[in-house]
């Protein structure tokens, strides 16, 4: 299938070069960003050298002739290298293409060896899925991997099919076990709370109905605590109860409603679509900045019963996935680095890891099903 041409803005590009040079090993960002490698590779380069990503068009007449003359050559080399190829059979010539893919290319391979790209693309996607133990193990090992090591028996399960693998949760479960795989996740423990409210005018009125039929008709949110070089600091995040989408985070020194707005800002959909906003009673939700953004847009309040967590259940658990997925795995050195970090963090929760309240589909797979459903029977 042909790779739909994306555009990237200079900020992107540069949010990714940080994440590589904050560690994230280049595969990672490839695959969770849906990347090519020589885009990043490029993007890499062109920054840690003039830093601007405008660099080809900086390159003097000189340095694009050299340019010319090495395409030049890099063509003879190929069809040098290939040319023992050119009079073998069919076969051969599958193999010669797919061994020297990472060194050339595939397009110009094929029209040296005189093989349409449709033919050796058929031939190699044609090649059965082998689910000996071997595979399989090696399989379940590299999603748990790439999947901060939180993933238990059902989401590998989930992730294992979508690879075109049929396995049972008993057979993940031993490979685990052989493999020391141990996820993150622990049991979620009871809390007590209170059976009155309070006497505060404004109400629970989204009264546990998390079930939502239209994007971005409910918001809700809550902040969470993370060390950074050994001082406290706060994440704040809002949450479409429609998909479970991240549409709005922020991360800073202090737990107030700075941190509350900043999230706010993040939003990029039309916050005229919203409808009710639900928290829990937390004084930083408590300011007159925020009701005025409420008032602006037209959106209804509502309160959790105090000292009710179940009242906010999709954020306690989102928080939940977020400490134990997220904040446990990193040692912050500066807010720049958690910053960084909870980005991709948030581009992982939303296009990649599936979620069991969604038939484990993404928040991003949710979405596009409600849309593409739209087209068809709307």
């Amino acid at each position: 299938m042909t790779r739909t041409r994306r555009t990237f803005t200079p900020e992107f590009k540069l949010q990714m070069v940080r994440l590589f040079e904050n560690g994230k090993p280049k595969s990672e960002i490839v695959r969770e960003y849906d990347l090519t490698p020589s885009s990043l590779d490029k993007w890499v380069k062109n920054h840690q050298a003039t830093g601007s990503f405008n660099h080809l068009d900086n390159l003097t007449d000189e340095e694009r002739e050299m340019r010319q003359l090495r395409k030049e050559n890099q063509q003879l080399k190929m069809e040098n290298d290939i040319f023992k190829a050119s009079s073998a059979d069919h076969g051969t010539k599958i193999d010669v293409i797919r061994e020297n893919a990472d060194k050339y290319s595939v397009s110009a391979m094929c029209k040296v060896l005189k093989i349409p790209r449709s033919t050796y693309y058929y031939e190699l996607n044609k090649q059965t899925v082998d689910d000996s133990e071997d595979v399989i193990s090696h399989k379940v090992v590299e999603i748990f991997n790439a999947n901060r090591q939180c993933f238990g028996t059902l989401r590998i399960k989930y992730e294992l099919n979508k690879l075109g693998f049929k396995v049972s949760r008993r057979r993940i479960g031993r490979i685990m076990k052989a493999e020391k795989l141990v996820s993150s996740y622990t049991s979620l423990k009871y809390r007590p709370h209170p059976s009155q409210s309070n006497e505060r005018n404004i109400m629970n009125r989204l009264s546990r109905n998390f079930i939502r039929q239209a994007p971005m008709e409910v918001l809700v949110s809550d902040l969470t605590y993370v060390k950074v070089s050994g001082k406290w600091h706060y994440i704040c995040i809002f949450i479409d109860l429609f998909n479970r989408e991240i549409v709005g985070y922020s991360a800073g020194p202090n737990k107030d409603s700075h941190l509350v707005s900043a999230a706010l800002s993040t939003i990029k959909h039309d916050l005229r679509q919203v409808q009710m906003f639900h928290t829990d009673r937390g004084k930083e939700f408590d300011n007159h900045l925020i009701d005025d953004v409420l008032d602006t847009f037209g959106i209804q309040r509502s309160l959790s019963m105090k000292g009710c967590p179940y009242d906010n259940a999709v954020a306690e658990t989102t928080f939940k996935a977020l400490k134990t997925e997220f904040i446990r795995q990193y040692h912050f050195i500066s807010i720049q680095q958690l910053k960084i970090e909870l980005f991709d963090y948030v581009n992982w929760y939303n296009n990649i890891r599936p979620h069991g309240a969604l038939g484990y589909t993404t928040p991003k797979e949710y979405k596009e099903a409600l849309y593409k459903n739209c087209l068809e029977y709307c």
